[in-house]
């Protein structure tokens, strides 16, 4: 018996569907939302952490436009983004800090601090040109790692009750990290919990169980994605032990802004036409959830990982955005998913950090 995977579009499918809609771009409902993608999976997963301090995510804002100017060696144009930042720093600093509880002060003056510092050899280095991208881009990414670290000082409880439905799901009730071994080299996901807590909750569930240990990448498109998660024998799912039955979990995606998920349908079933989700297919080693085609609440195990050159898929502007459930990020190791084959496998899946968020024993608590 032939065993059927779970797929998503092909690449030569999406590049024909989306030449389609760009032909008939003048429909209204077509006309999805334009503007400079944001390709950074780190920068991606701050902005949708459920801050509502305006001004923390106007700074975040300011700083995230450095990264394109500096990948397009706009040098003048770095310049101009840090002086606008260090404008904001002076503006909210001190009402920021004051807004914190006293214990949490000292650790953020001392990351604010150090945005400022990584700001200023930033500036310095662009001063050099193309001689100085290189010390530049490392002193950005030490920025992003500050400012990742600021911003979690104003996280709260988790914001929201998961549909009470799908209780009998496991739930990431936050962020989580999985380190992911392979044959041809090491990964780490990020899990957001906070805009998919079903699906990084189930997905966080079977690295605990060891479901990924020993599975291979059984569908590789170059430059495209690279899948794992279908198990031998003839399952196509995760079976769970309790019922003898293939667990699914619903499809679950969060629309940027808002802060409860969309569940059950996709955007378009939805008619949600112009809205760009909280996680969009935007970045390198976007992660998300194989399904049937015509069935959204079909995923179970399979995932996949989103390899295509993000300048030609911006949010908002491709096929995967609002169809598919993503739920992370590759956040280091993204030159290894140009390196898997098919037939590589996955040697072990690991739950490296975030393990408190991770709720497992509503499965014993339900039925």
């Amino acid at each position: 018996m032939i065993q059927q995977v779970k797929r998503v579009l092909s690449w030569p499918q999406l590049r024909l569907i989306g030449l389609i809609c760009v032909l008939f771009w003048a429909i209204p409902a077509l006309a999805l939302p334009q503007g400079n993608a944001i390709t950074d999976a780190r920068t991606l997963l701050r902005q949708a952490l459920p801050i509502q301090e305006s001004s923390l995510l106007e700074l975040d804002e300011a700083i995230s436009k450095i990264d394109a100017d500096l990948k397009y060696n706009r040098w003048s144009a770095v310049r101009g983004d840090v002086r606008l930042v260090e404008r904001l720093l002076d503006r909210y600093a001190a009402p920021l800090l004051a807004g914190l509880p006293e214990a949490k002060l000292p650790a953020a003056s001392e990351q604010m601090a150090s945005i400022r510092e990584q700001l200023q050899v930033v500036s310095q280095e662009t001063q050099r040109k193309s001689k100085g991208k290189e010390a530049a881009r490392a002193a950005y990414d030490r920025l992003l790692a500050s400012l990742g670290s600021l911003e979690d000082n104003w996280l709260g409880p988790f914001p929201y009750d998961v549909p009470a439905e799908y209780a009998d799901r496991p739930q990431l009730l936050g962020r989580a990290e999985v380190e992911l071994k392979t044959t041809a080299g090491d990964l780490l996901i990020t899990l957001d919990g906070y805009s998919a807590p079903i699906t990084a909750g189930n997905f966080a569930d079977l690295v605990q169980r060891g479901f990924y240990d020993g599975l291979s990448f059984d569908r590789v498109e170059n430059f495209y994605v690279i899948q794992a998660g279908d198990p031998p024998g003839p399952a196509d799912g995760y079976v769970d032990p309790a019922t003898g039955k293939i667990r699914t979990i619903p499809l679950e995606i969060r629309a940027k802004g808002e802060v409860i998920p969309h569940y059950g349908q996709t955007f378009e079933q939805l008619g949600m036409w112009d809205v760009e989700p909280a996680l969009p297919f935007s970045a390198e080693g976007t992660v998300a959830m194989a399904r049937y085609p015509e069935d959204p609440n079909s995923a179970s195990s399979q995932f996949f990982i989103f390899m295509a050159e993000p300048d030609l898929t911006p949010a908002g502007l491709n096929l995967m955005d609002g169809r598919y459930a993503v739920f992370g990020y590759v956040t280091e190791g993204t030159e290894v998913l140009h390196q898997i084959k098919l037939g590589d496998q996955i040697l072990s899946a690991r739950l490296v950090s975030g393990q408190e968020n991770l709720r497992q024993e509503n499965l014993r608590n339900v039925g």
